[in-house]
């Protein structure tokens, strides 16, 4: 009688859990890929594990309380580790809503992903879009950092114009002596006309030009 009963059950189980079956959701693990030599084998442990966290995440759903371990059921598992399950209700003999499963999994992936040391792309629920996980409150308040940011802008901005004041001030500091030695140059400079050495003209006092002044001019008055 409990061999029959055990059949029983088993036979319908597997109508329930199939692949392409209403409500139900394909699993691909890529424990290899993730993990490199540390990758773990997959076992009745793990599909143990995976019940788990399942019924753990419809627990979490309203109305679902009452959902246990053997409520989810897998089929289909293959060694490259790929597996079918559905979420069967407790109180009748049928699977639970698949948008009931896809939402209480969203809810809680990155609890999953973390049982498994695995990500959402090594821990794949095909008909379950991944979701990004819950931002992380940052430990000092972003009105700060956005403070901290402009004060430095601003005492960047006017480090930079007092330096550019202080070298606009030395370079007009500097011009009028410039111009100074140059004129004291051009004074002590000899020039050579012809070969002949002569004095530049003096551009301050005026100078005489013996070539241009008559006979009385270049006589010397009493």
């Amino acid at each position: 009688m409990l061999w029959l009963l055990f059949f029983l059950v088993t036979a319908i189980h597997a109508e329930l859990c199939q692949p392409g079956a209403a409500n139900a959701f394909k699993v691909r693990l890529s424990i290899r890929t993730a993990l490199g030599d540390k990758a773990y084998a997959w076992d009745t442990n793990e599909e143990y594990l995976f019940k788990a966290m399942v019924a753990f995440s419809m627990r979490k759903v309203p109305n679902r309380e009452a959902t246990e371990i053997s409520h989810v059921l897998l089929c289909n598992v293959t060694q490259r580790v790929s597996f079918w399950f559905v979420v069967t209700d407790p109180s009748k003999n049928h699977t639970l809503p698949a948008v009931e499963v896809q939402t209480a999994i969203r809810m809680n992936k990155n609890r999953i992903n973390g049982a498994f040391f695995l990500n959402d792309q090594t821990l794949e629920f095909l008909k379950i879009p991944s979701t990004l996980a819950p931002p992380m409150d940052p430990s000092v308040p972003i009105w700060i950092i956005i403070f901290g940011v402009i004060f430095c802008i601003v005492i960047v901005a006017i480090t930079l114009l007092i330096l550019s004041g202080i070298r606009q001030r030395r370079r007009k500091n500097k011009e009028p002596s410039e111009v100074d030695d140059a004129e004291d140059k051009c004074e002590n400079m000899n020039t050579i006309e012809n070969g002949i050495p002569c004095d530049p003209l003096d551009m301050k006092g005026g100078h005489m030009n013996d070539a241009f002044m008559t006979e009385d001019e270049r006589l010397t008055p009493l």
